[in-house]
């Protein structure tokens, strides 16, 4: 059954994790129903990639790490979990929004055997977004353990500093994304003893919810058998706003938006509250 409520009920104390780690792991909150949906979507995808698609993996090395976006304007369980699934009441609750809208997707799949690590960054540098309401849920459709899993540094979050963005391919250079607050990210396997890091064994149906904000970076994967596949999206509050960067990643253009406008428009809907979207439609 594809429901629409998250199966378990989000304490506080997880909403408070949240605001004090910048990451949190919510057990149990989505069914084998939707995993199964957005399964059948990833393998489209992996078939008919999209012409944001990115391969991160050199040619000769073992593996694949594959990248691509904006899997929901192409593919239908994946726009489903959009606008049906309980992410929306999640993001909601998460941010403590009252007004959700959707940004975009991510599709991350390393396969058996992928060498090829996540580097460190964080979101919301590479995006055309101000605010604080940023976050995404990081939803794994694979049995994920502790040494596979993405790993966050506690509170980065709220360090008041942002990172100048790079591909993750790291024979590419940094993206030319403009802005005066941009620093470079510093070493921070260098600097372990310095920093607390959240990571997560992970069963299918559980999902991490971070913010825009909190570094984070992913090994390989050395498994000679399990897949990795993760589906991540993007959420907004009512408090982002458009900001004009160049380069972004993605690059989703043509949407209208002008500095300082509200983010809800055709290419990134209003989801929450559902009364709302139910009326737009109608």
């Amino acid at each position: 059954m594809l429901h629409r409520e998250p199966l378990q009920e989000i304490a506080e104390e997880q909403v408070r994790a949240f605001e004090q780690d910048g990451a949190v792991c919510l057990r149990g909150m989505f069914s084998a129903d939707w995993l199964a949906a957005l399964a059948e979507d990833i393998e489209r995808d992996k078939a008919e990639p999209g012409p944001m698609v990115r391969r991160n993996t050199p040619p000769g090395k073992p593996g694949e790490f594959f990248v691509d976006f904006q899997l929901w304007r192409r593919w239908p369980n994946c726009r489903r979990f959009v606008f049906d699934s309980p992410a929306a009441a999640i993001a909601a609750r998460m941010l403590s929004a009252t007004e959700v809208v959707y940004y975009h997707d991510h599709l991350l799949v390393k396969e058996p055997g992928t060498e090829e690590c996540t580097p460190w960054h964080h979101d919301q540098p590479y995006y055309p977004v101000d605010g604080w309401q940023v976050g995404s849920i990081w939803l794994p459709l694979d049995p994920v353990d502790r040494a596979t899993c993405v790993e966050y540094v506690a509170g980065s979050h709220r360090w008041g500093r942002w990172f100048r963005p790079r591909y993750f391919n790291r024979a590419t250079s940094e993206l030319a994304v403009s802005d005066d607050r941009f620093e470079d990210m510093p070493d921070i396997d260098a600097e372990r003893p310095r920093h607390r890091f959240l990571a997560w064994d992970l069963a299918p149906g559980d999902c991490i919810f971070f913010h825009g904000l909190t570094v984070h970076g992913a090994p390989g994967n050395r498994s000679a058998s399990r897949r990795r596949r993760a589906y991540a999206t993007r959420w907004l509050g009512e408090d982002a706003r458009y900001a004009t960067r160049s380069q972004i990643s993605p690059p989703i253009l043509e949407h209208g938006l002008q500095r300082g406008d509200p983010m809800a428009c055709a290419l990134f809907p209003p989801v929450w509250p559902r009364a709302a979207r139910a009326k737009e439609l109608s």
